[in-house]
This record gives C-alpha cells, sequence and structure tokens, in this order.
C-alpha cells in the first residue's frame, strides 16, 4: 500500500495492533530514563525549583507525555520527599495500557490533561509524532511515498500550501534531491501541549538540529530489539526522526509560552548538578566502599551528560 509518510506512519505506529500500542520503548532503545535514576532525580530537581517558583501550589502536576513503562514518573515520585509527594498529582500519558507494576498513586490516561499547573516532560515524545517528508525536484517540492510493506518509495504531488510555508521557514530545500522531515505536526502537537499549560513549565527533549544545519536527506530512523533498521512503516519496529525544536519553539510562544530555553541535555544537567566528576582518591583510602559508590554515580552521570550520546539530546523548556 502506498501512502504518505505521515499517513504510514500513523497507521504503523498507532493503528490498529500499531507498534507503540503493543510495544514498551525501552524494549527498542536506549533512553535516559533507563540508562540511569540520576535522570528522574535531575527531573525532580527542576520540578522543585518550579515548585518555589508557583508559591508551592496544591496540587502540583507532573505531566509525563509519552510516558513508555511510566518509569520517569515512578522514579520522580519515589524520590520526591513527604511533604511534595502530598502534594504532586501525576499524570503518566502514553497510548499502550496501563503497566502492572505502576504506583497506584500515578494516574494512566491516553490523552494530556487539558489543565496543568506544574510540569510537563516529554522526554522522547515529539521524535513520534507522524510527518511527511518532501524531496525537492527540477519542478519543486513532491511528497514521498512509502510502500508499507517493502518501504520503496516513489514521489507523489506537492506538499500543501501550510506545508510549503513551513518548509520555507524552517527547512528550505535549495538542491535538487534534498529531503525535508516537514515538522509541522510536531509543531502543532507541541503548541497543543503549551495550550494546556496553565501556569507552569513544558520540557521537550529530543534529539534536534536547527534550521541553520539541516540534514539534506533528513534522519528518519527504525530501530527493534535495540538496533538500527531500515524504517518500514509495517508495524515492527519503531520509526523516528529527528525534531526541529527551533520551529516547536516558535509554535509554543504563538501558544502562550512566555519564556524560552533551547539548550542540550549536557548543558541542562550540568546546570542542575549533574557534571560526571570522579572521587578523589583520597575517598578510596578513607572510605572504600563510599569511593565506589561516588564512583558508580559518576559513570551514571558521565552517560547521561556524554556529548556524543544521550547529552547530546535537545532541551526546549518554556514557561507559561
Amino acid at each position: 500500500m502506498w501512502l504518505t509518510w505521515r499517513a504510514a506512519m500513523e497507521r504503523a505506529l498507532y493503528g490498529d495492533n500499531g507498534f507503540y500500542l503493543r510495544e514498551r520503548p525501552s524494549g527498542h532503545f536506549r533512553t535516559s530514563v533507563g540508562a540511569s535514576p540520576l535522570f528522574a532525580e535531575a527531573i525532580l530537581t527542576v520540578l522543585m525549583r518550579l515548585d518555589e517558583k508557583l508559591g508551592r501550589p496544591e496540587p502540583l502536576d507532573l505531566v509525563d507525555i509519552g510516558a513508555g513503562d511510566g518509569a520517569l514518573s515512578a522514579g520522580v515520585l519515589a524520590l520526591a520527599e513527604p511533604g511534595l509527594r502530598k502534594r504532586l498529582r501525576v499524570t503518566a500519558v502514553d497510548l499502550s495500557s496501563r503497566p502492572a507494576e505502576l504506583p497506584e498513586a500515578i494516574a494512566w490516561s491516553h490523552t494530556t490533561p487539558p489543565a496543568i499547573s506544574g510540569l510537563v516532560i516529554a522526554n522522547e515524545w515529539l521524535d513520534n509524532i507522524p510527518f511527511d517528508v518532501a524531496e525537492q525536484t527540477p519542478d519543486g517540492p513532491r511528497l514521498v511515498l512509502v510502500d508499507t510493506e517493502t518501504g520503496d518509495e516513489r514521489l507523489g504531488p506537492p506538499p500543501d500550501e501550510e506545508d510549503l510555508r513551513w518548509m520555507e521557514r524552517w527547512w528550505p530545500l535549495r538542491a535538487v534531491g534534498q529531503r525535508a522531515e516537514l515538522g509541522r505536526s510536531r509543531c502543532a502537537a507541541w503548541a497543543g501541549v503549551i495550550g494546556r499549560l496553565v501556569h507552569g513549565q513544558a520540557i521537550a527533549i529530543d534529539y534536534a538540529h536547527p534550521v541553520d544545519n539541516r540534514p539534506a536527506r533528513g534522519t528518519l530512523t527504525g530501530y527493534r530489539d535495540g538496533s538500527v533498521v531500515a524504517p518500514i512503516p509495517d508495524g515492527t519496529c519503531d520509526i523516528t526522526a529527528h525534531v526541529a525544536l527551533d520551529a516547536c519553539a516558535e509554535a509554543g510562544e504563538r501558544a502562550g509560552a512566555i519564556s524560552t530555553t533551547l539548550s542540550t541535555q549536557r548543558d541542562m544537567l550540568r546546570s542542575l548538578g549533574v557534571t560526571g566528576t570522579r572521587p578523589s582518591l583520597d575517598l578510596a583510602r578513607t572510605d572504600p566502599p563510599a569511593y565506589l559508590r561516588a564512583l558508580a554515580r559518576a559513570s551514571q552521570e558521565a552517560e547521561l551528560i556524554d556529548a556524543e550520546g544521550l547529552g547530546a539530546f535537545g532541551w526546549l523548556s518554556q514557561l507559561r
């Protein structure tokens, strides 16, 4: 069946028996949440700072969009001190079924709450929002169609006017053969999150690229069982692509965000105290068990902020 990439992704990931209705991300690729509990600790620090800024409201929302198995929500809840834990209203948002081991205190929802006062975390969510692909031809941009069974491609009709305007602003094609991954659907999804934020902070975390350095052929990729595979939209693998977070930031501002920060996970986590600094060898002589614990923590921190790995994730943070 020949479909646009957006329709094919929607069907493969979220259609009847789609990949994300039956699979957990942790079974197919490594995330910051799975790499170390220190990631949840860092998110808790963000939440605590926001709580103070908001005047310690009751309840204080924590909304985890694209929650997967709910590990981030559960990790933050477990680490929170009792007073904060009592005020927290934690909602994990995912289209899959509720994990059996998820704490009862965490609400499980297929949709984002309509009114949020607190913190929204969308960790590796926008990269799975379906999108169309366009390729430049001598006659202008054309949508790329894909065979859902084989992954073969052919050119289809031109993009619509809204996508053409998005391309001109955020992913201009200058040479025949160049491709754009049309992120208007991701911008709309993020604007929807900001629109539900009554007051608080929303953070999107994903691999990203800026408008002045878009990849010439895009970043469309498949993952299955921990390995990169061909992105065939037949429902057997995750299909993902990096996100134009700068475009999403502007969409968030149009939806009401009043402050925007675009950074990397490395820089953001370092500002939260995640440095990867190894303990002093003096500690090894005076308290060997403490040294080993500190060394293990430093190793986990180093993985989270590795500039060639998880630290390269983009962080888009907006306030409302």
